[in-house]
């Protein structure tokens, strides 16, 4: 599976579909986490529509011929009944879409919020992992703060490679490149995170193998698209010949239903 990461600003759809179609040929492209709006916690100003969000994703993913991820904040309606009667509320998710060619749309909620900017008081948790098939590899979504929590990241030989999309500024940049490194090493899997750029953001997207390698890496500052081929054969072959993970403790992550 060919990979590539899109290292960007805050981009409108249409600067997206340029810069994926300047590098044409890859099976799936990774946005940054929020990469429409970039990181916000007034999600009553910044987020969209979930429709319109899922119809922007697919519609990306159709005009390229391949898969298409990352998170944007999205409004949606809940509906819960209380004394007898049904009551409707609105509420905000950071949303990571996995949206492929056929028109799939995949998703998962960002779990761990970030609480050091308020993040849990604008928006809901998601409360389930999620792991795409794709392209004969099975790949876990997460965003950004979601890196810092190696238990919520634990391979239990259910995936291959995990994609981090975020927000992540410079002053802590070296912790996300030494994370990504140390994410790939323990869970013996791929690991492809892609960083916003610009302002007070530090790029550094970067492609990983299950050896803790780095394959491919953008700059701090550029806006630029990375990409590598991505092989089953390799990683099976590490995981037969030092099986760490039958060894692993072994944690329940709690999984239910949003």
């Amino acid at each position: 599976m060919i990979v590539s990461a899109v290292q960007c600003d805050v981009s409108a759809p249409e600067k997206i579909a340029q810069m994926i179609g300047g590098n044409a040929g890859s099976d799936l492209y990774v946005l940054p986490e929020m990469w429409n709006t970039g990181f916000t916690v007034n999600p009553q100003t910044d987020a969209i529509a979930e429709t319109e969000a899922r119809a922007i994703m697919a519609r990306l993913a159709a005009e390229q011929g391949s898969a298409v991820g990352g998170s944007m904040a999205v409004r949606s309606r809940r509906v819960a009944e209380s004394q007898g009667h049904e009551a409707e509320s609105e509420e905000f998710r950071n949303r990571f879409f996995f949206a492929e060619p056929d028109g799939t749309i995949s998703h998962y909620d960002k779990h761990h919020l970030f609480s050091l900017a308020k993040e849990d008081r604008a928006f809901v948790a998601g409360q389930q992992r999620i792991v795409v098939s794709y392209c004969g590899m099975r790949i876990m979504l997460l965003v950004c703060y979601d890196l810092r929590f190696p238990v919520w990241s634990r391979c239990n030989e259910d995936y291959d490679c995990i994609l981090y999309v975020a927000n992540w500024p410079t002053l802590r940049i070296e912790t996300w490149r030494t994370l990504l490194r140390a994410r790939a090493m323990e869970n013996q899997c791929y690991v492809v995170g892609v960083n916003r750029t610009g302002g007070l953001f530090g790029g550094r997207s970067a492609i990983i193998d299950p050896y803790g390698t780095v394959i491919k890496e953008a700059s701090a500052d550029k806006e630029e698209v990375i990409s590598a081929d991505l092989s089953m054969e390799p990683l099976l072959k590490l995981r037969k010949k030092f099986p760490v993970l039958r060894d692993r403790d072994e944690v329940e992550v709690k999984k239910l239903k949003d």
